[in-house]
């Protein structure tokens, strides 16, 4: 079936279809307009089918490249298509791509599971695996519709215990205010020079709480008015996801992240979200500490690249420099 390819202009208009199709939040307007003040450049396209019915929407990122490679478009946890339309939207976005932007390659990071019907379908459409990775395909990702005894009995014994502990301390949990980010981000980078990771400068940061409102929430724990731990989420209708979060030695000291993290679950449950994301597993600390919450693990369906131009080739072979500088630049998405 033919569909129609329509750019989206307007930011209502737009963030319907993405949770009408029960989207990411890293699709949502605000999410684009933080990118596009930050070295990308931005495309929402709606897909029609001829009926004129949604069938599908992508929020494409474009990065340009040296000539004469022109540009790398890109769909973080994206698109959105009707079931069983998956195929048929992808091949229509990449089409658009191909003609609009002369782009020398689509990479796509769907919020799909692997073993997903889709994904077998991928390779016959012209898609190919891709190492390049930005966003982390091993995951957790909790059922919000289960009660919050369910939830809490699929977490280890020793998670439900600090919570209890952290949450009879003498701490507050609850979101923060625009004027108690500073705080939030001063123990990011505290965690940043601790953990040996790279971070973005404050204004980065500032523009995505700005620019998604409700859609970004924070949240954190105090020790009086002073910010020990904090989690930064990112949020549609459908899924929360896990975008930052850091404790200083005091909060780490009272295990203030336990209690933080089961608020923002309890916080995002309560919004009528269904999925809550951790945004990636490791074999680190880190994601021993999410281990506990939950008794599985996920794995969405990677990384897929398509090549659009006869130069891919000579992209993705000739210059794995110009491939690590692209990954370089087109994120850091999860920081």
């Amino acid at each position: 079936m033919t569909f129609s390819v329509v750019p989206c202009h307007v930011r209502e208009q737009w963030d319907s279809a993405v949770n009408s199709q029960q989207g990411h939040p890293m699709q949502l307007w605000g999410w684009g307009e933080t990118k596009a003040a930050h070295n990308w450049s931005v495309d929402r396209v709606l897909i029609n089918d001829a009926s004129g019915d949604l069938v599908g929407s992508a929020q494409i990122l474009l990065r340009k490249l040296p000539f004469p490679f022109r540009s790398l478009a890109y769909l973080a946890r994206g698109p959105q298509a009707a079931a069983g339309r998956e195929i048929e939207v992808l091949t229509a976005v990449a089409h658009y791509v191909k003609t609009t932007h002369k782009s020398v390659a689509l990479s796509i990071e769907p919020d799909w599971d692997e073993e997903s019907v889709v994904t077998a379908s991928l390779p016959a459409s012209g898609w190919q695996r891709s190492q390049s990775t930005i966003l982390i395909p091993r995951t957790l990702i909790l059922d919000l519709t289960r009660s919050e005894d369910e939830l809490l009995g699929a977490m280890s014994k020793k998670t439900r215990q600090y919570i209890r502990k952290s949450g009879r301390e003498a701490l507050e949990y609850r979101e923060v205010t625009a004027q108690e980010l500073p705080q939030c981000l001063a123990v990011y980078k505290e965690t940043a020079a601790r953990a040996d990771f790279g971070i973005h400068a404050d204004d980065y940061y500032l523009d995505i709480y700005n620019n998604l409102g409700a859609g970004s929430p924070v949240y954190a724990a105090f020790d009086g008015e002073t910010v020990v731990a904090f989690l930064w989420l990112a949020a549609s209708e459908a899924t929360a996801f896990e975008l930052y979060g850091g404790m200083n030695d005091a909060g780490g000291n009272l295990k203030a992240n336990f209690s933080l993290k089961w608020l923002a679950i309890q916080e995002m449950k309560a919004r009528g979200i269904s999925r809550y994301d951790f945004n990636g597993l490791l074999n680190d600390g880190v994601s021993k500490f999410k281990f506990g919450f939950a008794d599985h693990e996920d794995m969405l369906a990677g990384t897929w690249d398509k090549g659009l131009s006869p130069l891919y080739p000579v992209f993705a072979k000739a210059l794995p420099l110009a491939r690590k500088g692209m990954r370089n630049a087109r994120g850091l998405l999860k920081r």
